[in-house]
């Protein structure tokens, strides 16, 4: 699987938003430590939810192509022969 990359503007936004949630919740954090913070998470919690999010695309277009052959069902005609 290719690395997860943020835009710099994304990643200063999230690093951010990291901050911003230590301050509120834990002890204020440094941008550095917070950059390692999302490096981490990236690296090592990113790929499941990642592949959680493949597999409810899947999900939702297999429940699309049951619908999509139960409308061609439904076009078929009688055969006479």
């Amino acid at each position: 699987m290719k690395k997860i990359e943020f835009s710099k503007e994304g990643k200063a936004e999230i690093v951010s938003r990291i901050r911003a949630y230590f301050d509120r919740e834990l002890d204020p954090i440094g941008g550095l430590p917070a950059e390692f913070l999302l490096d981490f998470f990236a690296e090592e919690i990113g790929p499941y939810f990642y592949n959680r999010g493949l597999r409810d695309a899947q999900a939702a277009l297999l429940q699309r192509m049951d619908g999509v052959a139960e409308d061609i069902h439904l076009l078929e005609r009688e055969e006479k022969f």
